[in-house]
């Protein structure tokens, strides 16, 4: 999900589909109910009653899947530009990230650095795994008799309230924000992220980030990914997070810009605008894999791990899924 206000990354878990579930209804319908409510909710200066006023991550989330109807399964980080925070009796705009599962989050800034000025990592979000499995998210669910006669979802709201994790962090112009599912970050070390940010997202290109360079770097992060379960040379698997050869699964990646709001974003905004060329305070390329991918794009010659990378991958079909 890319919107001005809130983006969002969902991972239908697949071990529902033996029920005959699609898995991909659900995160999509959780989706869109959260963006409808974020744009309601969070445009600066919109008048709304109190009721209907935006309260945080945790009832917007609960709010979201309140309004669903599919039957699924799924994990979901969501990132919340807030600026109703007052520090100090000034507004303080904030990003506030709400996660349930191993989808994941980073928030990068440019610091400079003996005369550079690179991309650092300033906020990071955690999986949260049942016992540290890779296979066992914390998950939103909403099943029937054949998988649990006795649920209900109440069971999912308090997920939603008691087991999901709330960070803020301090929101400046320019800060660019990685979201993704687990295929990015159970394959690729958080240096290689950096690595590619730093490659892709050159200081010259000024603020705010061209599209296609955000596009283009979404692209390249799913295009590592996937990279990490190609066999090198010397006939080994790359090292990854979870171990060698990394994981071989459906990859979804959102990176975004912060940016100042102006009139000219707010215009943008309205409900007539196509998804796509909304901009509003996030500056967004989005990359959702769904189709298929050949060797020579995956070609990225990655190298052992904390260790530069010497390829930038290439933009290549917006549609890839593995499987």
């Amino acid at each position: 999900m890319v919107s001005p206000m809130i983006l969002g990354v969902a991972d239908g878990v697949s071990q529902i589909e033996q029920y005959g579930i699609d898995a991909s209804l659900l995160p999509r319908e959780l989706l869109r109910h959260c963006e409808s409510l974020g744009m309601r909710q969070l445009i600066p200066d919109k008048k709304l009653a109190q009721k209907d006023s935006y309260q945080g991550p945790i009832p917007l989330l609960r709010q979201a899947f309140k309004a669903t109807k599919n039957l699924g399964s799924t994990t979901v980080v969501l990132a919340v530009l807030d600026n109703s925070t007052m520090i100090h009796g000034k507004r303080h705009p904030m990003i506030a990230a709400i996660t349930v599962g191993d989808c994941e989050m980073l928030v990068l800034r440019r610091v400079e650095t003996e005369g550079s000025n690179l991309f650092e990592i300033i906020f990071h979000t955690e999986m949260q795994r049942i016992d540290g499995h890779a296979q066992s998210p914390l998950q939103l669910a909403r099943v029937d008799g054949r998988i649990d006669p006795n649920f209900t979802d109440a069971v999912t709201v308090e997920v939603i309230e008691r087991g999901s994790a709330v960070h803020c962090v301090s929101a400046y112009e320019g800060d660019v924000v990685i979201m993704g599912s687990d295929g990015v970050f159970d394959n690729l070390f958080l240096d290689e992220i950096i690595h590619l940010s730093n490659s892709i997202l050159q200081p010259g290109m000024g603020s705010p980030l061209p599209q296609e360079a955000l596009a283009h770097f979404s692209r390249a992060i799913v295009m590592a990914s996937h990279s990490k379960s190609q066999r090198q040379a010397n006939g080994r698997l790359p090292e990854c997070p979870i171990g060698h050869g990394g994981k071989v699964d459906d990859t979804s990646v959102v990176v975004a810009e912060v940016l100042e709001w102006t009139e000219e974003y707010k215009g943008r905004s309205g409900p007539q605008r196509r998804r796509k060329e909304q901009r509003g305070l996030w500056a967004c390329g989005g990359f959702e894999c769904c189709g298929g991918v050949s060797e020579e794009e995956l070609d990225l010659n990655l190298p052992e791990p904390h260790s530069p990378l010497n390829t930038t991958p290439q933009p290549s079909n917006s549609n890839v899924r593995r499987r």
